[in-house]
């Protein structure tokens, strides 16, 4: 077990080093919360709280607040209908046309889930109607989301997790970006657990390098039977 974690910090430093040769200079960082709030039988809520930055831990990027009606269809199929707000503050990278923007977000989701041994898949499916607000001028879009997601159980504590998303505009362009990453996370008990990990956030003709670290706080208000 300790190998197999020494192994897996050594290759995550060297895909780091490397990363930072393309793209962005700086290698940033994103902290992050999720929870699922479990309400009824049927019924969660998502709460959901991002802090981005250009650098580990300082120049502010990007502040990101979610929250969601979840409805279970079963254990392996989830729709979702939410709402987040996204702050972005565009003025430390050398970004053409990059401005600071408040954003309003609707979201509309569906995530199906199958498991294979100790590998646990998700999909996840999300439409986006992004309501922005810029120093120069107020916009619409719109965009389609798919991330495929695999995590491996190696044991009652640890297990590993990884993703590609892409992101689709339906208006021009219509490529978005696309993220992979990967990570080690930590069970601490049921409902809480910590994921350390690094993520290649890809756009056209720009790479963004990120250490992330999340935390996943899951409750259950229901009456105890």
């Amino acid at each position: 077990m300790r190998k197999t974690i020494l192994t897996l910090t050594i290759i995550m430093t060297i895909t780091i080093s490397n990363a930072q040769e393309t793209g962005e200079d700086e290698l940033g960082a994103w902290y992050m919360y999720f929870g699922t709030n479990q309400i009824t039988d049927k019924l969660s809520i998502h709460t959901e709280a991002q802090f981005r930055f250009y650098e580990i831990a300082t120049t502010f990027n990007q502040l990101l607040l979610r929250t969601g009606l979840n409805y279970h269809i079963n254990d392996n199929a989830i729709a979702t209908m939410g709402y987040g707000y996204i702050n972005t503050d565009g003025s430390f990278a050398d970004i053409p046309e990059e401005e600071n923007t408040d954003e309003h977000r609707i979201f509309e989701q569906f995530i199906l889930k199958n498991s294979i041994g100790k590998f646990k898949f998700e999909h996840r499916y999300r439409l986006e109607q992004r309501f922005i607000s810029a120093q120069s001028d107020n916009f619409t879009e719109h965009r389609a989301r798919y991330r495929l997601q695999l995590t491996y159980v190696i044991n009652k504590k640890w297990f590993l997790n990884l993703y590609d998303e892409v992101f689709i505009n339906l208006q021009e362009p219509i490529f978005g970006q696309n993220r992979l990453y990967g990570a080690i996370g930590y069970t601490f008990k049921p409902n809480l657990s910590i994921q350390l990990g690094y993520l290649k956030n890809h756009f056209t003709n720009r790479n963004f390098d990120r250490l992330q670290l999340g935390v996943i706080f899951n409750t259950d208000f229901r009456k105890k039977k």
